[in-house]
């Protein structure tokens, strides 16, 4: 289900993703998707008696992904 919606945000915006070979595809695997995810992480950091969380490892393809699957996964990252 997640795989079919990620191909077909990318086909209605024309927006591409590169594959294993890093070639342009429309047609991504769920699991390649997952496998460019991979390294994002969440980080806590203590200031002043304040946490502040940040992500980081974020990057382009990364950003595409979450946009393209909605507001609901947006939430969780931006």
């Amino acid at each position: 289900m997640v795989e079919w919606k990620l191909r077909k945000r990318l086909k209605e915006t024309g927006e591409t993703i590169p594959n294993q070979v890093k070639k342009q595809t429309q047609k991504p695997t769920l699991k390649w998707a997952f496998v460019l995810m991979r390294k994002i992480t969440e980080v806590k950091v203590e200031v002043d008696s304040r946490v502040i969380t940040k992500i980081v490892n974020m990057d382009e393809v990364k950003g595409k992904i979450i946009r393209l699957m909605g507001k609901y996964c947006e939430k969780y990252y931006f």
